[in-house]
């Protein structure tokens, strides 16, 4: 439904490569964050990420220190899995292999010609990394991810969010007339093109008209359908989408006029199969609507900035008092947080609760 700007997968059409284990023992299955001692085998569907190399950076109190300090989370990050996928991530080995998964882990169902003529363009220096770290010398990088939580109205803490180096919004940022309760600064937006325009269309009575644009911002797509490797590669190319649920779009309309392949970063299936399998492996994928399920947007965000920056706040995201807020910061009205098949809010709350404790990440509560 277009009331809410998440997006909703067809389910995948079974083949006996997603209904064999992984494992027959679970005893040997990856270790993931468990809210409540769910310990089900992890499907084909959710296989390890081939590893790629991350050097520590100078930063003592890093997210990568802290993390490899937790008896727990040591054992859930994998900090040398590659986060974002360009133009030489595409072979025949990589093709092969993603092909067997669904979106977003994966390419199943997508043509070879789109998805390969999209990487094709994100050739640029800036697509391997989501930052240059050389703009940051000897420090560390902080960063803040902002998700739209009810919490922060009234929070006064857009100065806090705007003093981070890096800031990452998502979907509805709404920031006309909130700028006291949530900044004004991104250096980020992260969306699926089906977040993106639904967000459009259900906050444009709060003013979101427009998402955010601006010289240095650069734009993360999550690569959630067929959908957004099409307007990737039509928002490089500067040309409207050719064919497809957006035909006869103009992505300048959305991304500002001087997009290039520069202001893009495309996350990589195998780093959202990593997430999900080791962060966020819900009950849900157990389910009648387990080919529906993903993390959300809000949640792959700051799940990119723990692996991305050296240190990260987390704001309006959900807590253990979110009932005493309305769903998003910019309702006039108290609306109750709506609770989705796609999502497991409770497992998201309990992961932020425990990264919290660990030291790992800041999250913003009151």
């Amino acid at each position: 439904s277009l009331s809410h700007p998440e997006f909703l997968f067809v389910p995948k059409t079974d083949s006996p490569r997603e209904h064999r284990s992984k494992d027959p023992d679970p005893g040997t299955s990856p270790p993931c964050f468990c809210a409540c001692g769910n310990s089900f085998k992890p499907s084909a569907e959710l296989e390890e990420p081939e590893p790629s190399r991350k050097q520590p950076g100078p930063c003592l109190h890093s997210v990568m220190a802290r993390a490899k300090a937790d008896p727990k989370f040591r054992e859930i990050f994998h900090f040398n899995t590659p986060v974002l996928m360009w133009d030489q991530h595409f072979t025949l080995e990589t093709w092969n292999r993603l092909k067997t998964r669904h979106v977003p882990y994966g390419w199943q169902g997508l043509p070879l010609t789109v998805v390969g003529s999209t990487l094709q363009l994100l050739n640029a220096s800036a697509n391997r990394h989501l930052f240059d770290r050389a703009a940051f010398p000897g420090g560390c990088v902080r960063c803040a991810v902002v998700g739209n939580g009810g919490i922060l109205n009234g929070s006064r803490q857009g100065k806090a969010i705007d003093s981070h180096h890096l800031v990452f919004r998502l979907n509805g940022a709404v920031i006309k007339g909130f700028e006291e309760d949530v900044g004004t600064k991104v250096s980020f937006y992260g969306f699926t093109v089906n977040t993106m325009k639904n967000s459009l269309i259900s906050y444009e009575e709060y003013g979101f008209t427009q998402i955010p644009q601006g010289k240095d911002l650069k734009y993360i797509f999550i690569p959630s359908d067929i959908r957004d490797y099409v307007m990737l590669k039509s928002a490089i190319q500067g040309s409207p989408v050719p064919e497809g649920s957006d035909k006869g779009d103009q992505p300048q309309k959305y991304f500002g006029p001087e997009a290039s392949a520069e202001k893009f970063k495309l996350l990589h299936p195998d780093f959202l199969q990593y997430l999900t399998a080791r962060f966020l492996r819900s009950e849900i994928l157990n389910t009648q609507y387990g080919s529906l399920y993903m993390p959300s947007t809000g949640a792959l965000m700051l799940l990119t900035a723990l692996h991305t920056c050296d240190q990260v706040s987390a704001y309006g995201f959900i807590t253990a008092n979110y009932e005493q807020f309305s769903d998003h910061y910019y309702e006039v009205e108290k609306k109750p947080l709506v609770f989705y098949a796609n999502h497991d809010m409770m497992l998201e709350a309990a992961l932020w609760r425990s990264l919290h404790r660990a030291g790992i990440i800041t999250l913003y509560q009151r």
